[in-house]
């Protein structure tokens, strides 16, 4: 093998663990960061926030967050790649440069800026040229829901992010980029391979696999033997030690809890797993059935063997749109007989609903401590509960029923059942039900852009 290339797991969602990239950094020797902030539900919030205002639509963790880091990566040499860009990558990029020079690192660092990602902006000419960015799981054309169409991104791959790279950027910030093209970007400038390797590129997309979604491979979230992993309070985030003939270690700095191991590593590899001979990136194809997964030593899993096939010709869309309106009200019922006053309390409300009038799409109950997490697989519910959670949710396509709704579960408070808790936070919220349309688009119709800003 030759020399390895660390690219350490940061982030593995907007709202993780704020302390994780400090330490990834502090605990010892790392070549990159990667930090994956963005998933479909996010960007359509981005995107909203950019409509109020055209100064947001990021992640704004990551700037006080360089604040934190940046004098210590560019002592170390550690290189940064991260979509804490999200519908806004320029803003995101302008705030680091700004933290840069306020650190007194003018002239020291480059940010780099990948976009070309965002194509709300565009969807009505590409329509126009034949593209009806059909529904993927229905099969329904764009157009029948596009005036409700809140964000489009489409996912582009690692090499934008390699072109970053190889142009000096000390932080690349991107939109919507693949989870695992932050972790293969890095592995691609260190040794670069051919865009056609698709055997090591799958490799590295595997790595970007394991690493998106931080410490859930290294023993967060994680089934098995899990009352026994070590020091969950300081739990390591992965490190992947890449080689040039597409081997990897998955490792963690020492003195840092939790584990890494053939069974926490293969958790991760199922997580949002589909066919796994076909994980489809902008890449490159990525057999998983062919992944070799072995214990070399105490937290150090070796990955090989992985096979690829070249990418199609395709770009994935990820397209948010306003489906309608929601709320979720609860109200806790305590012994005795507590799962009795909760169902009882749930008939009334649907009776009142019902006499109303209101045409709701769907109104579902859960009883939170008896069935809500397994259903009817949790057999018959203990008759003798200390306390049960009613939770009540309402769909519609119009406000106007949800907003009733809000205002139909409090009364239950002093007109239903007794013994009552839970409450102190009054009537439910409104909030909009933002629905995932995933769609196609030739690759030829996307270009994305790269920029370099120094400060």
């Amino acid at each position: 093998m030759t020399r390895a290339v660390r690219i350490a797991s940061g982030q593995g969602f907007w709202g993780d663990w704020l302390e994780a990239p400090i330490r990834q950094v502090q605990a010892g020797p790392i070549d990159y960061l990667m930090m994956d902030y963005l998933a479909e539900v996010t960007m359509s919030i981005m995107q909203k926030q950019r409509a109020r205002d055209p100064a947001v639509g990021y992640a704004k963790d990551f700037v006080p967050l360089m604040k934190r880091l940046l004098p210590e990566l560019i002592e170390r040499g550690v290189r940064v790649t991260s979509n804490a860009g999200g519908v806004n990558p320029e803003a995101c990029a302008e705030a680091v440069v700004e933290t840069a020079r306020d650190l007194g690192l003018g002239g020291r660092v480059k940010i780099g800026v990948v976009t070309g990602d965002d194509i709300l902006a565009q969807l009505d000419a590409l329509v126009e040229r034949g593209h009806q960015l059909t529904n993927l799981d229905t099969g329904d054309p764009l157009h029948t829901v596009r005036d409700k169409v809140q964000s489009a991104n489409v996912y582009l791959g690692a090499w934008p992010v390699v072109e970053a790279l190889r142009r000096g950027a000390d932080v690349v910030i991107t939109g919507r980029v693949t989870d695992t093209g932050l972790t293969l970007a890095p592995i691609l400038n260190e040794f670069g391979w051919a865009v056609d390797d698709w055997d090591r590129i799958a490799a590295g997309t595997v790595a970007g696999h394991i690493n998106e979604c931080g410490a859930q491979c290294t023993g967060g979230n994680c089934l098995v033997d899990w009352e026994r992993i070590p020091n969950m309070a300081d739990l390591g985030y992965p490190i992947v030690e890449a080689y040039d003939d597409g081997s990897f270690v998955v490792t963690k700095h020492p003195g840092t809890g939790g584990r890494v191991t053939v069974p926490s590593v293969t958790e991760q590899l199922l997580y949002e797993m589909g066919d796994p001979r076909q994980y489809i990136t902008p890449d490159g194809i990525t057999d998983f059935t062919t992944i070799q997964l072995s214990q070399q030593g105490k937290d150090r899993v070796l990955v090989s063997g992985v096979s690829g096939r070249p990418a199609t010709d395709s770009l994935k869309v990820s397209i948010s749109y306003l489906y309608g309106y929601r709320a979720v009200g609860t109200l806790v019922y305590a012994w005795p007989d507590a799962y009795k006053k909760a169902r009882k309390a749930d008939r009334i409300l649907r009776e009142r609903l019902d006499r109303l009038g209101l045409e709701f799409e769907e109104i579902l109950t859960e009883f939170v401590g008896v069935s809500a997490t397994h259903g009817r697989l949790a057999g018959p519910p203990c008759p003798d509960l200390a306390e049960v959670e009613l939770r009540v949710g309402v769909r519609a396509r119009d406000v106007a029923p949800v907003r009733r709704f809000t205002r139909e579960i409090a009364p239950l408070i002093l007109n239903g059942p007794p013994s009552v808790t839970g409450f102190a936070g009054g009537r439910p919220k409104v909030e909009e039900i933002v629905a995932y349309w995933p769609a196609l688009i030739p690759k030829s119709e996307i270009e994305p852009k790269v920029e370099v800003l120094e400060a």
